[in-house]
């Protein structure tokens, strides 16, 4: 999910607060990861964390409270995609990366985990949508700065263009459950950007002048 190479909930400098924050997030993606949404209690992040449960249920009030923060502890970093190269290389690694967030050893079942706790929790499906919505609107500089290139027509519709370089693969990891190769990544990223050039993602603002 997280199109960073750092483990969600690595941890910070801070204080006691902080501390306890950084423990407790962290235990609760691995206890999502470990045992899934349904399993997910209190007790189990305190035990992991090292936090009495008392202050768990004061600080995040339940389940769904530690899942949303733990989200935003996530989200919380300096991430930046890469702009090193033209706006195809550049979605390249910005697709290859959040695949490799998904299915690496260590960080795929904690992103994975979290995603299927969005299908059993309304307020995991928010946090999940604010986590994306941050990820994307990062990601949407990938385009930005195509279009001021030239790469791509003028008033091109940055979030447009990232999400339909994803959709494809976030279908095949999460609806058909098929695995996704390279190839199905480079497919992905040369349709959406045989849409873009074509004018698909053109903003009507732009396209009605």
């Amino acid at each position: 999910m997280s199109t960073s190479e750092r483990v969600p909930g690595e941890a910070r400098p801070g204080g006691r607060t902080a501390r306890n924050r950084d423990a407790v997030c962290r235990a609760t993606l691995l206890e999502l990861a470990n045992h899934g949404y349904a399993a997910l209690t209190v007790e189990r992040v305190a035990e992991r964390a090292g936090v009495h449960k008392t202050t768990v249920y004061r600080r995040w009030g339940g389940v769904d409270g530690l899942i949303v923060d733990a989200l935003q502890f996530a989200v919380d970093d300096d991430w930046q995609p890469w702009l090193g190269g033209a706006v195809e290389d550049n979605l390249l690694e910005l697709a290859r990366v959040a695949l490799r967030s998904f299915t690496d050893p260590e960080t795929g079942p904690t992103h994975t985990a979290v995603v299927a706790a969005a299908f059993q929790s309304d307020e995991a499906i928010n946090a999940v949508h604010d986590f994306f919505a941050d990820r994307f609107g990062r990601s949407s500089r990938i385009i930005t700065v195509a279009t001021e290139r030239g790469e791509l027509p003028a008033g091109t519709d940055p979030l447009s263009v990232i999400r339909a370089v994803m959709a494809p693969i976030y279908f095949r990891l999460f609806i058909s459950r098929e695995s996704v190769s390279d190839d199905d990544i480079q497919q992905a990223v040369q349709a959406a950007l045989a849409a873009a050039r074509a004018g698909v993602f053109v903003m009507e603002s732009i396209s009605g002048e």
